[in-house]
Formats: structure tokens, sequence, C-alpha cells
């Protein structure tokens, strides 16, 4: 019984007491900027979860200097609590993340609180100086990577919009000249880098004897010049009436005029 109540030392106290305070100063760095981003888990959980973290790790050390630890009959490993904080933590971790539909929320601020966690373990375990530089990393990760995530991000976006560009080419030829006319379209879409996706005609019900050939071409980079270029040849056909081009974000232009 004698061991039930642990007499108070003083450099015991202020150690314990200091390093209490630093895990819960530590978490607390780390929890701002989530609480400035309006997330779930901020100031306070990041501090409470490094303090606890803390006090769990002097617990450790305490009882590893004990008159229990001296008078047990088999060795004990303390150094175990780590590895129980590590698997608790993950249970505090799982309640932020949450789903909405196909999208998943939380995650940064679980692995925020994680980290939170193992500084305060480091605190609570004497490396001061190591838990402040593992606080000072984790609010750098979060302000300094934000706006590379976000560019990378955005990055295929506008590499995806960029070969989208399509153009849709119109000849009004007479029909004897329809198979030199999709010969010509061919040639010029290869000349002119662009990609042929498919090539259709029709006959002009209302004018006899003449066909409409329509091209749809596909490139890398909007270059309406390319097209004007690729189509001139066209326009020059004594058999062709008239050529036009049109692109997705265009009226439809005429390149025969």
């Amino acid at each position: 019984m004698r061991h039930l109540a642990a007499p108070l030392v003083p450099g015991v106290t202020w150690t314990f007491l200091v390093r209490s305070v630093l895990a819960a100063l530590f978490g607390a760095i780390v929890g701002a900027e989530r609480q400035w981003r309006s997330r779930m888990a901020g100031l306070r959980t990041n501090a409470l979860v490094a303090l606890g973290a803390a006090l769990f790790e002097q617990l450790s050390l305490l009882l590893a200097t004990s008159p229990i630890a001296a008078t047990a009959h088999e060795s004990v490993d303390f150094t175990r609590v780590t590895a129980y904080i590590v698997s608790g933590i993950g249970f505090l971790g799982a309640g932020v993340i949450i789903r909405d539909g196909v999208n998943v929320r939380g995650i940064n601020t679980a692995a925020t609180i994680w980290c939170a966690a193992a500084i305060g373990a480091l605190t609570g375990t004497g490396y001061l100086m190591l838990a402040l530089l593992a606080a000072l990393t984790v609010l750098a990760a979060h302000v300094g990577l934000r706006p590379l995530a976000r560019t990378l991000d955005r990055r295929p976006q506008r590499e995806a919009e960029e070969v989208r560009f399509e153009w849709t080419l119109s000849v009004v030829c007479q029909e004897p000249a329809e198979a030199h006319i999709r010969a010509l379209i061919t040639q010029a879409a290869s000349a002119g880098a662009f990609r042929l996706r498919g090539v259709r005609s029709q006959e002009l019900r209302h004018e006899p004897g003449l066909v409409l050939v329509e091209a749809d071409l596909v490139a890398e980079g909007q270059d309406d010049l390319a097209v004007e270029q690729a189509i001139s040849r066209l326009s020059l056909e004594p058999a062709v009436s008239s050529v036009s081009w049109r692109s997705a974000d265009s009226e439809a232009r005429d390149a025969s005029e």
C-alpha cells in the first residue's frame, strides 16, 4: 500500500510540469493551422492529443524508475506505452474522416492528430527540441505544401483541356471529285499535325450534283491559323464550291471568301 501514493519530488514534478505544458503548446502550434481553416480537429484537439501522449510517456518513464519496477518478478517493457499510443490514436483519427459521396474528407486532419501524438511522445520523453522541430515541420507542411498541391491538382486539368480542341471542316464540292477531296483532307490533316477523327459525306438535296464532305480534326493546342493553312489548298480546287470550318467555341468560318 505504500506505493499507492508516490511522494512528489520537486525536481521530477517540475520536469513533469514543463514537459506537459510544452507538449500542449507544441500541439497547439500544429492545431492552430487546422483551427484557422475551420477543420474538425483544431487547436484544442491537437493540444490535448499531444498532452495525452506526453502524459503517457512520462508515466512510462516514472514507472520504469519506480520501486514497482524494481520489485517486479518479471522484466517489464515500459516502452510498449509508445506502441499503445500509436494504436489508440488510430481510433481517434478515424473519427474525423468523413466520406461524402465519392469524396473523402478529414484525412489531413487525421494525419495531423497522429503527428500531434508523436510530438507529445517526444516531449514526454524529454526530447524537447526535437518535439519543437517536429511541430514546426508539421506546420510548414500544411502551410507550404498546400499551394504546391493545388498547382499540381490544376495542372492535369489544363493539359486535358489543351488536347480537346476540335475543328469540323466542311467542303462542298462536285460529286465526281469527292474521292479526290477526301484524299486532300487527309493529306492536309497530316501536314498540319492534326489528327483526323473521321470523314463523312452526304449529297445536297437542294443542290443536285454537289456533295458535302465533313471532317473532324483534333490537335493538341488551339491554332486557328494552322487550320487555315491546312485547308487553303482545298479552296483552290476547281471542283470545290465552298470551304468552311468551325471550332467548339467559334462560329462557322468561310475559308473560300
